[in-house]
């Protein structure tokens, strides 16, 4: 049974990202009580013992083992005691699971920084199994397109950009293959684009997978899952954080520092600039294992049945 999200809304202005998220923490703290009272219902009912939680703060339960998978240890926002208040919030949750997974490297050089790396984590115990990826690094990675455009995130950041890159691609004439990925499962129509440019609404799954292997370089959002999956990929990036979002802006500026992605702003994207820009990045791909989580949830399960 699919569990509703907690409709987070995003306000338009993004200086006014961080207040908009504030004023609806009273709603997403009704949906975790929610969902933790669903949570000991369906346990009681199909008498489970270990619960994984991506990320859902009420799926905790003591009747069960429960872990919780996050790489935000640290919620990046404008304001230091903002900061301090949301990390306080995120640790009192984390403190009902059993442990807490972080998917990223454990070393100094990792993904997500200050975000999974705090000077203090929660009193449960931590442990870091790598980046995690649903595609598979074995599938055919022969250069189909120059460029993958990944849209994604809240409107109307999502649409704004997507015009930005369209309009450039027309006057500019930019004559690379292209594959655009809207990132809208229910859209009917498609925009009219020039013949270099393949559209599709919305791709999942190992389809997406395949258009990523298949593209010399990304274009797309910093969203962590993202980063961590054309990192696996090996694949070299154009990043354009969401406008407001503090932690995609802060991911970005931290990979381009170690050479792994190549940013740039919304507000300052130049098509035929980035391309030229990202030609000469020297690129420094980590090597990235996909074994992680597999192996703690293996040993996992052992220590729990022992």
């Amino acid at each position: 049974m699919p569990l509703q999200g907690y409709e987070i809304l995003y306000n338009k202005h993004p200086k006014l990202f961080t207040l908009s998220i504030l004023q609806q923490l009273p709603k997403i703290a009704t949906a975790i009580k929610n969902e933790h009272a669903w949570l000991n219902s369906i346990i009681d009912e199909h008498k489970i013992d270990i619960v994984i939680s991506d990320n859902r703060y009420g799926l905790y339960s003591a009747k069960a083992n429960c872990i919780f998978i996050t790489h935000q240890l640290q919620i990046k926002a404008p304001l230091g005691i903002v900061e301090k208040l949301l990390q306080k919030v995120n640790y009192q949750y984390i403190k009902h699971y059993n442990a807490c997974w972080v998917p990223d490297f454990e070393n100094d050089n990792n993904i997500a920084g200050a975000l999974s790396h705090p000077k203090h984590l929660p009193q449960v115990p931590v442990h870091y199994i790598g980046p995690l990826s649903r595609f598979d690094v074995t599938i055919n990675q022969k250069n189909k397109y120059a460029f993958c455009i990944i849209l994604s995130g809240p409107e109307p950041q999502r649409t704004v950009l997507e015009n930005i890159i369209l309009q450039q691609i027309k006057k500019q004439n930019i004559t690379s293959k292209i594959v655009l990925v809207r990132g809208l499962p229910n859209a009917l129509e498609t925009p009219v684009v020039p013949e270099n440019v393949t559209v599709f609404n919305h791709l999942s799954g190992n389809n997406l997978g395949n258009v990523f292997a298949q593209s010399q370089y990304l274009i797309c959002r910093s969203g962590y899952t993202t980063v961590m999956e054309l990192l696996a990929l090996q694949k070299k990036a154009i990043l354009i954080p969401t406008p407001g979002q503090t932690e995609q802006a802060y991911l970005a500026k931290k990979l381009e520092a170690q050479g792994w992605c190549f940013s740039v702003t919304q507000q300052a994207f130049h098509f035929t600039k980035a391309i030229k820009a990202a030609e000469n990045f020297n690129y420094q791909l980590p090597q990235v294992s996909q074994s992680g989580l597999q192996n703690f949830i293996t040993a996992f399960i052992e220590n729990t049945i022992n």
